[in-house]
């Protein structure tokens, strides 16, 4: 049996088995849309979902896998309207102010990028996603109040396009109902958006 090996962020080499290597190329397209898409996953990479599930669980906890979760097409639950907020605001601030912008309701990104003076003063982003671009300047408006004094100046820069958002993938073939998943359906983003799982 050969084991595939890549660094982690924890900064120690990880092996992927390769019954791991095979649920990985099997779900990094996305689960099945069934009612136990584990047992889909078993039945192509020829285990019981059970075990297909505890092999997710147990790369999970080795960090191999950084998370399981609904990535939702935000267009097409109406939300057209996605702003990313720029600010500019006291370095000395911007732990704690972008702790507290990141767990303000309809934010889904928030981060820290470096200034590039004198052209681009802003360092903390945060993305917002409204029905209308009212509402994404309603929700920017609260994120300024709670940014105080410490904000100097922001700015609201709107999606022009949508771009397809993946993960990383591994290299090979990928099992025939892997291809008949999700196919990225619901995986967008937009095009001045910073995926922030990278």
């Amino acid at each position: 049996m050969s084991d595939f090996t890549y660094p982690s962020d924890r900064g120690e080499d990880q092996r992927l088995d390769e019954q791991d290597r095979a649920i990985v190329l099997a779900t990094q397209a996305g689960l099945p849309l069934v009612s136990d898409p584990w047992t889909a996953i078993g039945e192509q990479v020829g285990m019981n979902g059970e075990e297909v599930l505890s092999r997710m669980q147990a790369m999970l906890e080795r960090g191999m896998i950084r998370r399981i979760a609904a990535v939702p097409n935000h267009y097409r639950l109406g939300y057209v309207a996605n702003g990313m907020t720029v600010w500019d605001v006291a370095d000395a601030d911007i732990e704690r102010l972008g702790r507290e912008i990141a767990a303000i309701e309809g934010v889904s990104h928030c981060y820290q990028r470096p200034r590039h003076l004198p052209d681009w003063p802003y360092n903390l982003f945060a993305m917002l996603h409204g029905r209308s671009r009212e509402e994404v300047e309603q929700q920017a408006r609260v994120l300024r109040d709670c940014l105080g004094e410490a904000c100097r100046d922001y700015r609201i820069l709107y999606s022009s396009r949508i771009l397809k958002k993946t993960g990383l993938r591994l290299a090979g073939a990928e099992p025939e109902a892997a291809n008949n998943s999700l196919n990225n359906k619901n995986s967008w983003t937009d095009s001045n958006e910073t995926d922030a799982r990278g």
